[in-house]
């Protein structure tokens, strides 16, 4: 195995897998212009470095609504807290942040009774939880399928999705689907053999599934790579007050930078949180200074680096 560091046709390649998770290798080889056996190596390599290729329900999509949660605890009982937080099914990722007494998770949602739950009992009965405030995600600029922790390795992001009027009404899963879903979670690039074999489906009502799902926006994949092995050794969540004419525009101006893996419009006093990925302090301040203050309405900005990642990629199935 070659063990070398990451080299530039890596970078290409993790660039190309944010493009299309499931991308065949002879597709990839020919998108880098090298042969498919170099690709081979050079994916089992970033494999052996922790990349993993992520399967993902889009939330809004099958009828599920993203909460974000913020959590304030002692400073002795947040990471017992945030553990506890990373062991249930319905969150997706848990961070530790601002001197290790604040932790932030995405939970998914389908009733009332599941958020009040959660919310109204479970929460704030907890010993040594402090304050909770939870934001609703009333919508995703970027990353909808992604945690803030998939870096985008300053790829382009995606054009912002422009509304169509009246929402489509929520995807009905049937068992090959949930199937799906949780074999995808573990690995993304999950052959059609070992799909069919799980499933117990044939190849081809495999892949009629996975079109489906796919096309209809239900299913979406994530890279999820080491920000520090590229040299990104800052992660920051920054929590912005935009007046609320603006709130459209400063969102889908983030979802264009590539230093924003994660950016969404959210109830609360702050009405907009993103995720940047940057190599040092003074880029967090250069971001800060060039990208973020000339943009218009925005009235304040809190920034908490993140300090440890509990979970991280780990979907809320459907």
């Amino acid at each position: 195995m070659d063990s070398s560091p990451l080299k530039a046709l890596d970078t290409r390649l993790l660039e190309s897998l944010q493009l299309d998770g499931r991308a065949p290798f002879s597709h990839l080889a020919r998108r880098l212009d090298v042969s498919e056996r170099t690709i081979a190596r050079r994916y089992q390599h970033l494999r052996t470095l922790g990349l993993r290729i992520v399967g993902q329900p889009v939330p809004d999509r099958l009828g599920l609504v993203r909460w974000l949660l913020r959590l304030r605890c002692t400073p002795d009982a947040a990471g017992t807290i945030a553990e506890a937080l990373a062991r249930r099914p319905d969150t997706s990722w848990v961070t530790l942040a601002s001197g290790g007494t604040e932790l932030y998770c995405a939970v998914n949602t389908r009733t009332a009774d599941e958020r009040n739950a959660l919310l109204l009992r479970k929460l704030p009965r907890t010993p040594h939880v402090l304050s909770v405030s939870a934001h609703c995600m009333m919508r995703i600029f970027i990353g909808a399928t992604s945690t803030w922790h998939a870096t985008r390795f300053h790829t382009p992001g995606p054009a912002p999705a422009v509304d169509s009027g009246t929402p489509d009404a929520p995807l009905t899963l049937d068992a090959t689907d949930r199937v799906l879903f949780t074999e995808l979670a573990r690995d993304g690039r999950a052959t059609l053999p070992e799909l069919s074999q799980v499933s117990g489906r044939s190849a081809s009502s495999v892949q009629r599934h996975l079109e489906r799902l796919r096309t209809e926006g239900a299913l979406g994949f994530s890279v999820d790579f080491d920000p520090q092995l590229l040299g990104y050794h800052m992660t920051t969540q920054l929590w912005l007050h935009v007046t609320p004419a603006h709130l459209r525009t400063v969102g889908e101006t983030l979802a264009t930078h590539p230093a924003i893996a994660f950016a969404a419009a959210i109830t609360g006093t702050s009405n907009l949180v993103a995720s940047g990925v940057f190599r040092t302090p003074a880029e967090l301040y250069d971001y800060i200074d060039q990208h973020i203050g000339p943009l218009p309405g925005i009235q304040s900005i809190e920034t908490a680096p993140t300090l440890r990642e509990v979970k991280r990629l780990a979907p809320a199935l459907p």
